[in-house]
């Protein structure tokens, strides 16, 4: 994708990457598992990535660090994804247009409808963080294809 992006749009590309976990970042995602409602698979994505900036793609995709997740966490707490208290989910990432990702305790993976948690409408966008990042997949391919992401 880089490679082709600057005759594609006339200006560089910026930080496309999926960026292997270090020991800090996996160290993040133990603790963050013993404090916060998150589904196995993503301690497990984030014993292995540390996190995926695709800035080029559409208006980007982001998805944020174990470490970033923990202060968001400390800082503002868990998102409601449901009707009670067990539908409690965490910020994992947004899109470059300011729609937001949060993963359910139970592994599916919500998007809001506007850039604003509070008072935020969700939709369902996955079952699973898999499902999740096999879309992801999808977008970029489809943008290396003919520019155009999709709607993620």
């Amino acid at each position: 994708m880089a490679g082709e992006f600057e005759h594609r749009h006339g200006f560089p590309p910026g930080i496309n990457q999926v960026r292997p976990a270090d020991h800090d970042d996996q160290a993040a995602a133990r603790t963050l598992a013993q404090v916060a409602p998150i589904p196995a698979d993503l301690v497990t994505f984030y014993e292995s990535i540390g996190d995926v900036t695709w800035e080029d793609v559409g208006n980007g995709y982001f998805l944020d660090t174990a470490g970033d997740l923990l202060l968001r966490l400390q800082d503002y707490g868990v998102v409601d994804v449901g009707t009670d208290e067990k539908s409690r989910g965490l910020v994992i990432g947004s899109n470059g247009g300011g729609l937001i990702y949060v993963a359910g305790p139970e592994g599916a993976v919500y998007r809001t409808r506007t850039a604003s948690l509070d008072a935020a409408e969700l939709d369902k966008v996955t079952d699973d963080l898999r499902q999740f990042l096999e879309l992801l997949e999808r977008s970029l391919t489809r943008f290396n294809a003919d520019g155009d992401p999709g709607y993620l």
